[in-house]
């Protein structure tokens, strides 16, 4: 018999709220941008490639708007944003340090030096899948560094974290700095897509690639949720309760890298997603894995897809780099968060 805790209904109720939330969201961002469509029109123009409303009943212009442009971008944006926050949330119960994000770390940098590579050297081995699979590998490389040089457990706090991150994410973007200076015109068009982060250019097939990697990356994380929880306890406790810590660490690090890679191979660098949701996230449900991944993943989606409507509606036809939004949120939230700690050690 399942005996319902105070944190398990807790827990369900803020994913619940969350759920709806982001499917709200969701829906409104197929009406809402420069072009305004009622609520029914966008409702039917869905009803007509799900074969439920008579075609003729929907304009061509409406049925593109919705179906080509809004739908993807939401979808897209909703996947970026989930795997950013469960990256995130993953890498704080990695490096058991609640300043750890993707960006702060560097892995996001990394993934965005993968891609830029692969943009200005031209490398096409692998046709469409070259620029994701860049993206990973740059990602991979980075949280491997970042995890071998501030590895918890050995004397290195938060400090060492946060001067290693910045060392490594100063470090791709002086690579990237360079790509870009002898890069073309036209490579300059993209680099200038993966600095500020953007939806603009999302599709069907953008959607498609990414749908298979996020999907096997957000259940393998969610499968690591006790394991987290056990390393919360420290490596030598995890390893006295039975768990393979250094398989679970490899584990850790490439399926976050997988869902950052992704992210930023198809939306560019959007930073601070990583940092905010989680904390805000186990501050509602506590520090428990088994909640605060699904919570955090629905609420970074939701961030996302809220940010990407307001980024292409406050200025229209104008959009405004997604990764602006981000960034306005979250380093005012991470220097407090920042002087919480140190107030909390008292230094």
């Amino acid at each position: 018999m399942v005996v319902s805790s105070p944190a398990r209904r807790r827990g369900a109720t803020v994913l619940i709220w969350a759920a709806v939330g982001l499917l709200i969201a969701v829906i409104a961002s197929f009406a809402v941008g420069p072009l305004r469509l009622p609520p029914m029109e966008v409702l039917q123009a869905i009803g007509v490639k799900l074969g439920l409303v008579d075609p003729a009943s929907v304009s061509t212009r409406d049925l593109a708007v919705v179906w080509q442009l809004r739908i993807p971008r939401a979808l897209l944006g909703a996947m970026v944003g989930a795997a950013l926050a469960m990256a995130g949330a993953s890498l704080q119960g990695l490096f058991g340090n609640p300043l750890a994000d993707p960006g702060i770390v560097g892995v996001t940098q990394g993934a965005a030096l993968g891609a830029v590579s692969a943009i200005v050297l031209g490398a096409g081995a692998f046709g469409a899948w070259t620029l994701p699979l860049a993206a990973f590998a740059g990602a991979g490389g980075a949280i491997t560094l970042t995890y071998l040089l501030a590895r918890p457990g050995q004397g290195s706090g938060t400090a060492t974290l946060l001067l290693v991150g910045i060392a490594i994410a100063a470090f791709c973007s002086a690579v990237i700095g360079f790509l870009t200076y002898i890069a073309s015109e036209s490579e300059l068009q993209s680099l200038v897509f993966w600095q500020m982060g953007s939806l603009a250019q999302a599709d069907w097939m953008d959607v498609i690639a990414v749908a298979p990697v996020f999907v096997i990356g957000t259940i393998a994380l969610l499968r690591l949720a006790t394991p987290l929880d056990m390393l919360a306890l420290g490596e030598r406790q995890a390893q006295h309760l039975g768990l393979d810590v250094k398989r679970t660490r490899l584990k850790l690090i490439a399926f976050s890298a997988l869902l950052v890679g992704a992210a930023v191979a198809f939306a560019g660098s959007i930073g601070f997603v990583g940092l905010v949701v989680p904390h805000v996230v186990r501050l509602l449900v506590g520090p428990g894995h088994r909640w605060l991944l699904p919570v955090s993943a629905v609420a970074g989606a939701l961030l996302i897809v809220v940010a990407d409507t307001a980024a292409r509606t406050l200025d229209p036809p104008s959009e405004i780099p997604l990764g602006l939004f981000s960034a306005a949120l979250g380093a005012p939230f991470f220097l407090w968060l920042v002087m919480r700690q140190r107030h909390r050690s008292g230094s």
